[in-house]
Order: C-alpha cells, then structure tokens, then sequence
C-alpha cells in the first residue's frame, strides 16, 4: 500500500496582484509557511512560461529548485480554463471568451485551436518537470440538455460525446508521448460531471490508458452522488485528489438545482475543509486501500470563510486525514508460523506425521 502525500494547495483560488499572492516564489514560500508540501499550479502566464517550459527541461529544472527553496514541489499542472475551451456550446461562447486571449475572443474556432495547443504544451512541460499526472476540465458540448426537457433527439448526445472524444483524442495521445496522465475533473458544466458520462466519454475514446480523472467529493456532494462508491467503481483511473468540503441543506423551496440563487443562498455550497458534510475519513481510508498514487490537494472554496483563514486550516486538516500505510499486518503477533506441509495437513490433505516424500 502507499501514504498519499501531502499535504499540497492548489493556487489558482490565491493568485492576485499583491504579495504573497502575485509570483510563484511568493506563493510557494507562503504555502511552505502554512505547512504545505506540495503546490498544484494553474498554467497561467504569471506563474509559468507554458511554452518554454514545454521546449526547456534546464527552465522546469529552475522552477523546481525555486519552490525547493521553501521545501515545497509541483505537484501537479492545472489547464481547468484552457481545457474547458476545448468544447464550448455556443450559448456559452461570450462567458467564456475570458477564458482566452483577447486576440481569440469572438472566434471560436481559433479559441478551441488554442487551447488544445495549450493542453499539449502542459502535457511536455509536465514530462520537464518530472509529474506523473495533470489535471484539466472536458469542456462540454451537451450541458445545456443536462435535464432532458424538452425530449432530447434520438443521437443528440452520442454526437456530442463522439465529437468531444475527437477533440480530445489527438490531445490524450500527446499526453502518452509524454508518459503523463490525463486528470480530468468530474464536474457539473462538464460533459464529464458524474460517472455515467465519464463511462460514456470513456468507451467513445476506447479506454485510452491516458484518460483519467480528478476526485473533488464536494461536486458529488452537490449532485447527491455516492462519493465513495465512486471510489470503489473508479479508482484505477484516479490519479488527482482535490480535498475540498461541501455542504448540502435541501428545503421546499430549493434543491440541486439551487433556484438560480447565490452561492451562500444555494442549498448545495462549498465549504472549508472540516465545515462541511463531506466524509474524509472514509474517502483518505478508500484511497488508501487503492493505493491512490497522487497529491491530497486543498482545491479552498468557500461560500462563507476568508481564503486565508481556509488555506491556514487547510494543512493540518490534510495531515491529520494522511493515513501512514501498515507495511505488516495487525495480527502479525499471532502469526503460526506454518509451512506448506502444515496447511495441507490442516486441509486433511496429508497427515502431520507423514511427509509421503513430496517436497513442500
């Protein structure tokens, strides 16, 4: 069995213009000052160089001494924005034109080129900096026919899956030349939201061996899904754990739907680790009987705490959920000692005082 490690923060949720939340050195010798080991970093422009970092090991090799420094690594590579730009709706295109450069937006066939583009540089600049792993949004073609009223068209969504399967096919196979895995986040406004449309994703890219998933429990909270049994199914493709609490509290006047409220009026809203219904204990125990290879990762969102007070707490929550692994069994003590001849004695197999010459 493994230990996860940990623990670790994701910084897109800290990343600002003023210190320590404006430069990677900053924000590493911040996450190391609360007791963190690790730092997943969003491939945004003040953080990383993307495209040298893709064309320069000697430049990840930097970067990696950098964090060093405070005693904290990179643990993995985010593209949740870049990656959500590979599959756009068209009701979609102006919220998330954002998401690009100002040159793309208004074109969304230029912006989808570019974010693949951006995915696979994430993918070599990963295999620089020695990861195993990254993590990224599916983008979604079918969200708005989520509820399916009025009555989907027979095919509407085997076309939307099969096209967002060509568009990330190309994408999964540079993350196999890469030896990296690809981590995508099961997430609502994702066409990957719930482990029925990962199935389908799955099987649409024939089971590439790079498709993979990121665990967050707090979107299942949100959705009412079986968080641990979705361990149980899924494992062997987790390969990314963001530890983040959610919280939900129906009433007759809203569900998961949430009523088009606010955040902090939503029945279903995230919370800071420990605040929340989310079970820890139960998910550190099932990802460490699966031998979970990754990062514990806070991914801090809060409908109510300051950020910091969130990522503070956030270290030693992580910590004290870390289950240390046995590397010998509980009742060792009371071991037998017993040989082959022995078990097959007990089985009535052969007879304690008679070996009949067969070698055991």
């Amino acid at each position: 069995m493994k230990t996860i490690n940990g623990p670790a923060i994701f910084l897109a949720q800290f990343l600002g213009s003023d210190a320590p939340f404006d430069t990677l050195d900053h924000l590493g010798e911040w996450a190391a000052s609360l007791g963190y080991k690790g730092v997943q970093i969003p491939c945004d422009p003040r953080l990383i160089d993307l495209a040298t970092a893709a064309g320069s090991k000697d430049y990840c090799d930097d970067l990696r001494g950098r964090l060093a420094a405070f005693g904290v690594e990179p643990t993995e590579l985010s593209t949740h924005l870049q990656g959500q730009l590979v599959a756009v709706h068209p009701a979609y295109d102006l919220l998330f034109d954002g998401f690009a450069p100002p040159a793309l937006r208004g074109k969304p066939a230029e912006r989808q080129g570019w974010a693949a583009e951006q995915v696979m540089l994430a993918a070599k600049a990963s295999a620089h900096l020695g990861l195993k792993a990254h993590a990224t949004f599916s983008g979604a073609l079918a969200w708005p026919y989520v509820y399916p009223w009025p009555q989907r068209p027979a095919g509407l969504i085997d076309e939307a899956f099969a096209e967002l399967a060509r568009r990330w096919r190309p994408i999964l196979d540079a993350f196999d030349d890469a030896g990296v895995d690809c981590a995508f986040e099961i997430h609502p406004g994702e066409d990957l939201h719930d482990g029925a449309s990962w199935e389908r994703f799955l099987a649409a890219v024939d089971g590439h061996p790079r498709a993979r998933i990121l665990f967050d429990p707090s979107h299942f909270v949100l959705q009412q899904l079986d968080y641990l049994d979705f361990i149980d199914r899924y494992h062997d493709r987790i390969v990314c754990f963001h530890v983040k609490d959610a919280e939900f509290n129906p009433t007759g006047r809203s569900g998961v739907y949430g009523g088009y409220e606010n955040w902090v009026d939503r029945a279903g809203r995230f919370r800071s680790l420990g605040d929340g219904q989310v079970d820890f204990g139960a998910i550190f125990s099932k990802m460490a009987q699966y031998d979970f290879p990754g990062w514990a990762v806070l991914e801090w969102e809060c409908a109510l705490k300051h950020p910091e007070d969130g990522a503070r707490e956030g270290a030693p929550f992580i910590r004290d959920h870390i289950i240390r692994v046995t590397e010998r069994a509980f009742d060792d003590f009371a071991a037998s000692g017993a040989d082959r001849y022995v078990n097959r004695a007990l089985l009535g197999l052969a007879t304690p005082d008679k070996n009949d010459g067969e070698t055991l």
